[in-house]
C-alpha cells in the first residue's frame, strides 16, 4: 500500500474519532450546536435537532472509521467520499443559502475538513489498486 494511503488511512480515522466526540456532544447538550455551528438562527435550534445531527454525524463516524479499516474496498471509498461532499453542502447550504450558520470558527473547521478530505480522497484514487475481479471484468468486455 502506498505511503499516501497510509496518511490518508490516519487522518479517516482522526476525523472519526473527532466526529465520535462531535455525536457524544450533540447527545449532552443541545446548546453546543446554537453556540458553535448555528448561531445564526440559535431559536431553531432544539433537542430533536441536536440528536439527528449527533446521528448523521455518528453514522459518517462508522463510514469513515471503516474506510481507513479497510481502504482498499473501492465501494465503502466512494461511500466515505460522498460523506464529506455532503457535509461540505450541508454546511455551505447553512452558510450561505439559509444563513443559519454564518461563518465562525465552529463553521470554518468542518468546511475545511471536509474539503481538505475530499482533495485527498480524490488523490487516493490514483492508489488505490484494482481487484481481480476489476481485472477479469474488463478483459472479458475486451474479448
Amino acid at each position: 500500500m502506498s505511503r499516501f494511503l497510509n496518511v490518508l488511512r490516519s487522518w479517516l480515522l482522526m476525523v472519526s474519532l473527532i466526529a465520535m466526540g462531535n455525536t457524544v456532544q450533540s447527545f449532552r447538550d443541545h446548546s453546543f450546536l446554537s453556540e458553535k455551528l448555528y448561531t445564526g438562527t440559535p431559536e431553531f435550534v432544539n433537542g430533536l435537532q441536536a440528536r439527528t445531527f449527533g446521528i448523521w454525524t455518528l453514522l459518517s463516524s462508522i463510514i469513515r472509521c471503516s474506510c481507513a479499516i479497510d481502504i482498499q474496498n473501492k465501494t465503502l471509498y466512494h461511500i466515505t467520499l460522498w460523506t464529506f461532499v455532503l457535509a461540505l453542502g450541508h454546511f455551505l447550504s447553512e452558510a450561505f443559502i439559509y444563513k443559519t450558520a454564518p461563518l465562525t470558527i465552529g463553521v470554518m473547521a468542518p468546511l475545511i475538513v471536509a474539503s481538505f478530505s475530499i482533495v485527498g480522497m480524490l488523490i487516493g484514487f490514483q492508489c488505490v489498486p484494482e481487484s481481480q475481479q476489476e481485472v477479469g471484468a474488463r478483459q472479458k468486455k475486451r474479448n
